[in-house]
């Protein structure tokens, strides 16, 4: 394992790409596939992480920050859906996000595309400074 002093992970993170689409099936889908944008945050560290996370648009001015806490040790995979504080996050818009942490950590970016009846899922890194 990594000591605690030196654990992997960077403090900032870039995800340029983010999109919700509208959800249009009334909420009678199985949640797990409904579709979502998800920061994957992973904490080695042997101390919590305060996330602020800053979400940036074409056309107005950035929403956040968003306030997350990912415990030691730990591992959090949160959708951007479900951020609604100090708003939500608007649907059937482009969006990108910053992440930043107070200790090192690792983020990875997953889609689930489910607009059509074939679902989509994409995943990637996301860059880091």
């Amino acid at each position: 394992m990594h000591p605690s002093s030196d654990p992997p992970g960077r403090r900032t993170w870039v995800i340029p790409e983010g999109y919700i689409p509208q959800d249009d099936d009334g909420g009678e889908q199985d949640p797990r596939f409904r579709g979502h944008e998800t920061a994957c945050v992973l904490n080695c560290g042997d101390r919590d992480a305060s996330l602020a996370i800053t979400l940036y648009f074409a056309d107005r001015e950035p929403a956040g920050p968003y306030r997350v806490r990912v415990p030691a040790r730990r591992t959090l995979h949160l959708r951007f859906n479900d951020l609604d504080d100090p708003e939500p996050v608007p649907r059937e818009t482009d969006y990108a996000s910053v992440i930043e942490s107070d200790v090192p950590v690792v983020v990875q970016h997953t889609r689930l595309d489910s607009r059509r009846q074939a679902l989509a899922l994409l995943s990637t890194m996301a860059w880091s400074t």
